[in-house]
């Protein structure tokens, strides 16, 4: 695991009493950003399939559930995170239905439920999350009814799923974040969205899949950190010309993300979802610096930011 250190100012806030005194200040916790899985479909042992967790105040807010997400927040205890708890994973935006996003949604279901998570998963997502709760729940129909009364110390709302259907705005606030969505270009994927964090100490976006979208650069317009996909421009000339028309409309490049990223101006650009194509984190950090001057990294399994 990695820590990348920026310059975040604790938030100091005051508390007033029913008395009308003070309670006196007290630091709320600055947002840690932790890379669950930076993968693609490819099958690197390395990068689990996609997902990012903004943990604020030991509260994780999960973006994407690709293969791997359970154990890969359980890793992340092990290093710190605490807030990743198995049990606490219970906050989901999704940012669209592909496969590689979506192939840990079961686990994130089960596991914490049989782990002694009692609340309900939340999960928020495009036109066909709901369709897609209610299969795999009936998929799972036997395990769910053998657990809840074959003898296994179980409670009975853990394994439940609340699923919303969401447009773009803002899709959910408490004390800790406010979340908005935005539609992006994702190829022939009629709902593809971006996400925007706002915490108390910083401001997060993160692309999703997409085609360079004028949304990203909108919704960033300065932010603290970007996080976005990207391929390798040198990787993509070897590949048939079919993956390159299917790559050219349904993912960011280099150079293109370069352009993006300097009129996005993100204090952070981390990379994520790389397909290098034989290139190396080093080409293709060469590939993005070639176009852009802001701070960049390449983004691995649980790195923090």
């Amino acid at each position: 695991m990695r820590f990348v250190l920026m310059s975040f100012l604790p938030v100091v806030l005051a508390l007033t009493l029913a008395d009308g005194s003070s309670s006196g200040g007290y630091v709320r916790t600055p947002s840690q950003i932790v890379l669950l899985g930076t993968g693609t479909p490819n099958a690197d042992p390395d990068r689990s399939g996609p997902s990012v967790a903004i943990v604020v105040n030991d509260a994780p807010y999960l973006v994407d559930f690709g293969p791997g997400i359970v154990r890969r927040a359980a890793a992340a205890v092990r290093k710190g995170i605490q807030g990743l708890a198995v049990k606490n994973l219970n906050r989901v935006f999704v940012t669209h239905l592909h496969s590689d996003h979506t192939g840990g949604y079961p686990d994130l279901i089960l596991t914490p439920w049989v782990l002694e998570r009692k609340e309900p998963l939340e999960v928020y997502g495009p036109k066909g999350i709901k369709a897609m709760t209610g299969h795999i729940l009936k998929a799972y129909r036997e395990d769910i009814d053998i657990r809840l009364r074959g003898g296994e110390p179980s409670n009975k709302t853990g394994y439940k799923v609340i699923a919303r259907e969401i447009k773009p705005g803002v899709v959910y606030k408490d004390e800790n974040v406010t979340v908005k969505a935005f539609l992006v270009n994702h190829g022939s994927w009629r709902e593809a969205y971006g996400f925007r964090f706002e915490t108390a100490d910083r401001t997060i976006v993160i692309s999703g899949d997409c085609r360079p979208s004028p949304s990203v650069i909108q919704n960033c317009d300065g932010c603290d950190v970007l996080i976005h996909e990207v391929y390798s421009e040198a990787g993509f000339a070897t590949r048939p010309p079919e993956w390159q028309n299917y790559h050219s409309r349904y993912h960011t490049s280099s150079r293109e993300l370069a352009e993006l990223a300097s009129k996005a101006k993100p204090g952070l650009l981390v990379l994520y979802h790389q397909l290098f194509w034989g290139t190396s984190e080093d080409d293709l950090l060469k590939e993005v610096r070639a176009g852009y001057s802001g701070k960049v990294v390449s983004g691995r399994d649980l790195d923090v930011y």
